[in-house]
């Protein structure tokens, strides 16, 4: 029989791991649903023509899309960023404006795996439609900023620009391929071809070959409208009235087409320089009416989850949560006692464990001790002939006791109340 593996660029998520990701993803919805977001759940395939809105000149789009003619004859991408979703819902369904919406989930690119990064990612998001009030800019910058300070990150980098309207990008753009083919033999071979495809991306580049040409490339700040200039102006004041500091960067530019004035990144200051930014986003007012909607602006985010842990592991930060057991049933009967009562004592609140295959009293209660649960419940012959069990704390020196079914959830709190002061918020 062949041995099955992941494909490359995949992986299995594992506990704790698996664990650690969901708490992440908990913290942000706390975050965010505190702010007034509420949680969208797109699918994970669409019509290839919803990316390819996303500028045909994108590596996500010309060499990154998972995409195939599925059986109905329509050609579909798995998705490979979630904002084009978003607002694909949006046109379909038109809901009232503003629209604060959060969502997770897995994306697909065919990109090369690094660090940080696999074929198949894990992002956060959030996103707004229908306001281009720069402070609704501040509060989804804010909302990012916020979640890495509640990691307990401190060595990440809110770095921001502002790309302008339609004719500013349209003036930069010609000024800056202008500027960048008088330049071409002293470019890296690989930006020579990003130049043939997207000039903003050279931007992007952090090759020392190109360092020199793109320190002295024009920036987009030479071509701002008064309109951008004070949108931009009015996103910063507010970062600075809620004390989030940042940098302005005249040179960043965001992977994909759609960006239009503010723009943002968050920085790791442990990760590799190339593979560094933990996330961002930025304005994408025409995107909507792309898609074939009304004109509705917005702006939003996406964070990488695996990316983003790896920085609190670079940190000390953030581990996986604790494994918490309160009750292990121990049942030398046969096991059909200990079925009964995790089933009566997991409906009350508490989190049961038990063993199978009718294993040995000592064999259980090492499982029990293994678990780290307090309380070792257990039921042999005699017990189960009385109606009654005998409870041992196994984290204490305090004695065991012999207790009546019927009360035995009272017992049971009596014990944890003391030896466990900080219980699960379910019960």
């Amino acid at each position: 029989m062949p041995e099955f593996r992941t494909t490359p660029g995949f992986r299995d998520l594992l506990p704790p791991a698996s664990t650690r990701q969901r708490a992440f993803v908990d913290v942000f919805a706390g975050l965010v649903e505190r702010a007034g977001y509420d949680l969208v759940v797109p699918p994970m395939l669409e019509d290839i023509g919803v990316f390819e809105r996303l500028g045909k000149a994108t590596d996500v789009v010309t060499k990154e899309m998972y995409d195939f003619v599925d059986k109905g004859d329509r050609h579909v991408v798995m998705r490979p960023e979630q904002t084009a979703s978003l607002c694909r819902a949006f046109v379909e369904h038109r809901p009232p404006t503003p629209w604060k919406v959060w969502y997770a989930g897995p994306n697909f690119r065919y990109d090369r795996p690094q660090r940080g990064r696999y074929r198949q990612f894990d992002q956060v998001d959030v996103e707004v439609l229908g306001t281009d009030d720069p402070e609704a800019d501040v509060e989804v910058i804010s909302l990012g900023w916020r979640l890495y300070e509640h990691l307990g990150l401190r060595q990440v980098t809110l770095a921001v620009n502002s790309l302008g309207a339609g004719d500013d990008k349209a003036r930069h753009l010609e000024a800056l391929t202008s500027f960048l083919s008088q330049h071409a033999g002293d470019l890296s071979t690989l930006s020579r071809d990003t130049l043939a495809r997207n000039p903003l991306r050279v931007l992007d580049s952090k090759r020392p070959d190109d360092a020199e040409i793109v320190a002295a490339a024009p920036t987009i700040d030479q071509f701002w409208s008064d309109e951008s200039a004070r949108h931009f102006d009015a996103v910063l004041a507010g970062l600075r009235a809620i004390r989030i500091p940042f940098v302005v960067q005249p040179r960043l530019v965001r992977g994909l087409d759609y960006y239009v004035r503010t723009a943002f990144e968050y920085v790791g200051g442990t990760l590799e320089s190339a593979q560094n930014a933990l996330g961002g986003g930025g304005r994408y007012d025409g995107l909507v009416e792309a898609l074939g909607g009304p004109p509705t602006p917005g702006v939003g985010f996406a964070l990488g989850v695996d990316r983003t842990l790896l920085a609190c592991d670079d940190e000390g930060v953030f581990p996986p949560p604790s494994r918490s057991v309160d009750v292990f049933v121990v049942d030398t009967t046969g096991g059909r006692h200990a079925t009964v009562l995790a089933d009566r004592l997991r409906a009350s609140g508490w989190h049961v464990e038990r063993s199978f295959d009718s294993r040995s009293m000592k064999s259980q209660m090492k499982s029990a001790d293994r678990s780290g649960a307090e309380v070792a419940v257990i039921i042999g012959a005699d017990e189960a002939a009385s109606g009654t069990a005998v409870a041992r704390p196994l984290r204490t020196d305090a004695d065991q006791s012999t207790v009546e079914l019927d009360v035995l959830e009272q017992h049971l709190d009596s014990i944890l109340t003391t030896v466990a002061p900080v219980r699960d918020a379910s019960r």
